[in-house]
């Protein structure tokens, strides 16, 4: 034991020393191993930083508070709810009957003795520099204790008199407005002090104002009722202090709930009662949609996915640099064999600086880890728009990442100690590297893994629907392409013959050493792979997503309809838009009406009618006729049945949402703006047809829209409350029904006001639909809300943006993990070829090659080691994406044809398998040529020439 021991301190020192010694090359071998830790280092400590712990989520929700007392919205009926505050439900079971109505007495629950701050919210618009803005309004004292943590002032201070407001920074960079303007609200003639900016940790992007309890929502809520219209919408909630140690405790909780209110108490999310004794858990129609077993393995397997690459990445990169490292000191082991040392000691001693430099590796790695995530902090949080929490170092976690590199680090060095353990003394002394045949089996053993992983993978995804063999597959099959990596460097050299000199003596270097080349490139390729994995899965999602996106108008298109009144503001409202946005053409859009006049939609005023299409009986969907006694018909088919009318046209077809009817009054300028190219439908409005765009209402057999004109609004409820027909006249229109691939949007028909007095119904204006000429700008739309207030109409104003995806963290974080280890790995290698290579480059400048070969030839040995990572890695890649692509689709068929068996209506699912193209040009192109020329600038044009050893 103690000749053990004695032994290795002996190894440690020798390569401690030799480490030092060779300063360059140790530091090559460091960056090898350090560089996978910073990686994971940082994305623990990004991870754990990110996600707010229960305490912190705590702080940003109440403050310093116990609690935050609620309305659960049921009326003040007593409730049940989970410890986290948010599930609730009532103890009394609504099934046949509606909810009580009313709101809940939420002070009446405050404990006794307990201290109260009001947190009261609502909406206005306000005046800005471009027009006015839609805001949020929190009446708050934030400078109360208890608010200590849900607002971080950045400038100036928070109101203290009513007559003062503070704001979020993000709203004064959109209003054009600082601390000192004074802010006016629409409705109100007084106007308020800005007296400082603030921002709210968990949404950087809120435009809010901050104003002390009762100074601006109660006063503009009076404002609103004096002219009519709707008020703010207050919401009010209670921060609650309670004298004591113990807090809002759970039996508190469960007294409030008994008033109808819901609590979200400290004490009960840091310290949840057990399962058994929340009420909610136990209630027999309660459905937990959290607790999901396979979720829990899923995040366990990925887990483990993402250690495993970890470890992969550190073999990779550090097996090679290892090796040459013993090569190099291959003299100095030959003098310790000289000198009576056996195969033991050698291997102690290549081992040893596995161990040595292994950990100063670790700790480098994980303080450069910590230190990038620092670093980038803000950005991240700039860019997903909230605050992380502390920062959250784990040293349980972060010190087994460190074990994990120096035993990584070891299990590196053991074949590099096996080779140089088995040299002989005279080839150690000598330099001779002797010859050395590549594995034939290494590759035979990747192709079985590579075709076995893809079965398995393609299996998990066509015949079954579960994920884990997919991603056990493409695990598989990405280690397959590791195993190959060698004899693909083989079959990449063949390019060589065809490339000038500088990229050909590169190529040929790199496959004369594929030891030092081929993990290397698999180091590249496993990085790549996990990237273009999620990137596929990521950006096929959001093509479906897209793809599921319901526009309501055509892409830049403004819709801005009156809600109230009969109509008259409608010409100034059409002015206003035309004037303030890029306007391109207008169609003036009417709606029918029936009644008094001056009456307007959905009022329920004596006198006030409706219209309403009568679907013909032949063109009702069977699925939804009910007999005499109110049962469904379709409870007595067949699932096949069901099925074959889910996708029968009087089913499927949608209805028209925009008004009362889904019918509009326009003329062939609406087609246009909805990019209608019909010219049927044109002529059709013109010989004062109407246009149906919903197949259902128009009779087949006679070519005619029917619409029945209901008088009373109330004596129709009568009628349907008594299941007698809705009385009402019903009026015959001629249609023309336009081709089922036309998309109308929200419109369901088009009737010219040429039908409308030949009927004689009669007609109020509605608004307008606009298309523009570029999409509205932000200062665009506060000139036109500003002159929108001035109209004093209200008004659903709506711009189409299209479909607007996600940002995702992760996407990125990998995206810039794997061109960091991309860059890393093939300068890292091309700087132990050019200490490996030394001999041969001094015999380059000896015979007379120019001083930029050198450099070039640096900068294609880097280019080319990134090139074929990546263009290997993103072939790896794209497996496990597709496959998860497809196991999905499968899903999604799945449940589509369950739902058909049991009568539902949806649209066929749409599950596409996207290839990113973006991330793949970035990683195909800009990451080799960025390593290459960086490897190119950083690398001397002159050597230092001495004599080339013998050997």
């Amino acid at each position: 034991m103690n000749g053990w021991f004695h032994g290795w301190r002996a190894a440690v020192r020798i390569a401690r020393r030799d480490a030092w010694r060779s300063k360059g090359r140790s530091f090559l071998v460091l960056a090898m191993i350090a560089l996978p830790i910073i990686g994971v280092s940082a994305a623990n400590v990004t991870l754990r930083t990110s996600e707010l712990s229960v305490a912190e989520k705590a702080d940003r929700t109440m403050g310093a508070a116990d609690a935050r007392l609620s309305d659960a919205g049921y009326g003040g009926v007593p409730i049940y709810q989970a410890p986290n505050g948010q599930d609730t439900m009532p103890v009394k079971s609504y099934e046949d009957q509606p909810y009580p109505e009313g709101d809940a007495d939420t002070a009446k629950a405050v404990p006794a003795g307990a201290r109260v701050l009001k947190d009261t919210s609502g909406t206005a618009k306000v005046r800005t520099e471009h027009g006015s803005l839609h805001v949020n309004v929190r009446e708050l004292k934030a400078t109360d204790p208890m608010a200590h943590g849900m607002v971080t002032l950045l400038d100036g201070r928070f109101p203290q008199k009513d007559d003062e407001v503070a704001v979020t920074g993000q709203f004064l960079k959109e209003s054009g407005l600082s601390a000192g303007s004074r802010l006016t609200v629409r409705n109100m003639d007084r106007t308020y002090l800005i007296t400082g900016a603030y921002e709210l940790p968990g949404d950087l992007a809120a435009n809010e104002v901050n104003a002390l309890p009762g100074a601006l929502l109660t006063p503009l809520d009076q404002a609103l009722e004096a002219q009519g219209m709707s008020g703010t919408g207050q919401n009010t909630t209670y921060l609650v202090d309670v004298p004591g140690p113990g807090g809002f405790t759970w039996n508190m909780v469960e007294q409030a709930n008994t008033k109808g209110v819901k609590v979200e108490s400290r004490a009960a999310l840091l310290n949840p009662p057990p399962r058994s004794e929340v009420k909610l858990y136990q209630h027999p129609d309660w459905v937990d949609y959290d607790s999901s077993g396979e979720a829990n393995t899923a995040m366990l397997a990925s887990l483990a996915t993402i250690v495993g690459l970890a470890m992969l990445e550190i073999c990779l990169l550090a097996g090679p640099a290892f090796a040459v490292g013993a090569r190099r000191s291959r003299r100095q082991l030959g003098l310790v064999g000289a000198n009576g040392g056996d195969r033991r000691h050698i291997r102690s001693i290549v081992l040893a600086g596995g161990l040595v430099i292994g950990a100063a590796a670790a700790v480098v790695g994980t303080v450069l880890g910590v230190a990038l995530t620092v670093a980038l902090r803000p950005l991240l949080e700039d860019w997903l728009g909230k605050r992380f929490g502390g920062i959250d170092l784990r040293p349980l976690e972060l010190a087994g990442i460190a074990l994990l590199a120096v035993l990584t680090g070891l299990l590196a060095a053991i074949v590099p100690a096996v080779t140089a353990s088995r040299q002989t003394v005279l080839a150690s002394l000598t330099g001779r590297r002797g010859v050395r045949r590549s594995n034939r089996i290494l590759p035979v053993v990747g192709l079985v893994a590579v075709l076995l992983g893809a079965a398995i993978a393609l299996y998990g995804s066509v015949v079954t629907d579960q994920f884990l063999l997919v991603a056990g597959g493409s695990a598989l099959a990405e280690l397959g392409v590791v195993a190959l990596t060698p004899a693909l460097v083989g079959l990449f050299g063949r390019v060589s013959r065809w490339l000038p000199l500088s990229p050909r003596l590169a190529l040929r270097d790199a496959v004369r050493n594929r030891g030092r080349t081929a993990p290397a490139v698999a180091a590249v390729l496993a990085a790549v792979a996990g990237t273009v994995a999620v990137a596929t899965y990521q950006v096929s999602s959001e093509a479906e997503h897209r793809a599921g996106y319901e526009a309501r108008m055509p892409n830049g298109a403004v819709s801005a309809l009156l809600t109230q009144g009969d109509g008259r503001d409608a010409s100034a409202l059409r002015d206003a838009v035309r004037r303030d946005l890029p306007v391109d053409l207008t169609a003036d859009l009417g709606r029918l009406t029936v009644g008094r006049a001056g009456c307007e939609m959905y009022s329920e005023a004596k006198g006030c009618g409706y219209v309403e299409v009568v679907t013909p009986k032949v063109n009702e969907c069977p699925l939804w006729v009910t007999d005499a006694d109110g049962n469904s018909a379709s409870d007595h088919m067949t699932p096949a049945e069901r099925r074959k009318l889910g996708k029968d046209w009087r089913c499927t077809a949608q209805a028209g949402s925009i008004g009362e009817s889904g019918l509009v009054v326009g003329d062939a300028s609406l087609l246009k703006v909805l990019r209608i190219d019909d010219p049927k439908a044109e002529q059709a409005l013109k010989e004062g047809k109407v246009v149906s765009f919903h197949r259902p209402m128009v009779d087949q057999k006679t070519g005619k829209l029917s619409v029945r004109l209901v008088p009373d609004r109330g004596e129709a409820n009568e009628a349907a409350a008594a299941e007698k027909e809705t009385p009402g006249k019903v009026v015959a229109l001629p249609a023309y029904q336009a081709p089922d691939s036309v998309e109308s949007y929200d419109v369901g028909g088009i009737v010219p006001a040429a039908a409308v007095r030949q009927a004689g119904m009669t007609m109020a204006p509605l608004g307008a639909y606009h298309s523009t000429d570029a999409l509205p700008g932000s200062r665009q739309r506060q000139k036109l809300d500003q002159d929108l207030d001035r109209l004093g109409a209200d008004v659903d104003l709506y711009v189409e943006e299209g479909f607007t995806g996600e940002k995702s963290i992760v996407l990125l974080a990998l995206t810039v993990f794997a061109g960091l280890i991309t860059i890393g790995a093939a300068g890292i290698a091309t700087g132990l070829a050019q200490a490996d290579a030394e001999a041969d480059l001094k015999t380059l400048a000896a015979v007379g090659a120019p001083p930029r070969v050198r450099r070039s030839l640096s900068g294609f040995q880097c280019g080319v080691v990134a090139l074929m990572g990546v263009v290997l890695g993103s072939l790896a890649g794209l497996l496990p994406g597709i496959g998860l692509r497809l196991t999905e689709r499968r899903q999604s068929e799945k449940w589509y044809s369950e739902m058909l068996d049991q009568g539902g209506m949806a649209d066929a699912p749409y599950t596409p398998v996207v290839i990113p193209w973006q991330t793949l040009a970035a990683l195909l192109v800009l990451v080799p040529l960025g390593a290459a020329l960086l490897a190119a600038v950083v690398t001397r044009s002159r050597g230092a020439l001495a004599r080339r050893e013998a050997g």
